[in-house]
């Protein structure tokens, strides 16, 4: 029951995530949320010092930021891969003339 509950929340936490533009502060914030749910599986507490690599080994799990970084990847591949005229590819390669007005 709990390892389906947090396969669903984990694909909802990284839905859309392809596209994303992720600061360090939202890597923080995605290990300190997956490593409570992780926890909570294994029926850790954060008091018990049990490291997270070992939770993570425990269960079979890839780190989430490593599985963000796979994702972005697969979706490049598949925007590389585009024929030439498709919008998404003309995107990538879209470089804007002009320059930025300061402030």
């Amino acid at each position: 029951m709990r390892w389906r509950l947090y396969s669903n929340v984990r694909s909802s936490m990284l839905h859309g995530s392809e596209t994303w533009f992720v600061r360090k502060e939202n890597e923080v914030a995605l290990q300190w949320t997956e490593m409570r749910m992780v926890r909570w599986m294994c029926g850790m507490k954060l008091q018990d010092r049990v490291p997270s690599k070992g939770l993570r080994e425990r269960l079979g799990l890839d780190d989430i930021i490593l599985v963000l970084q796979q994702n972005r990847l697969r979706w490049y591949g598949h925007v590389l891969r585009k024929e030439d005229s498709d919008w998404v590819k003309k995107c990538i390669e879209y470089e804007v003339e002009g320059a930025r007005p300061r402030g």
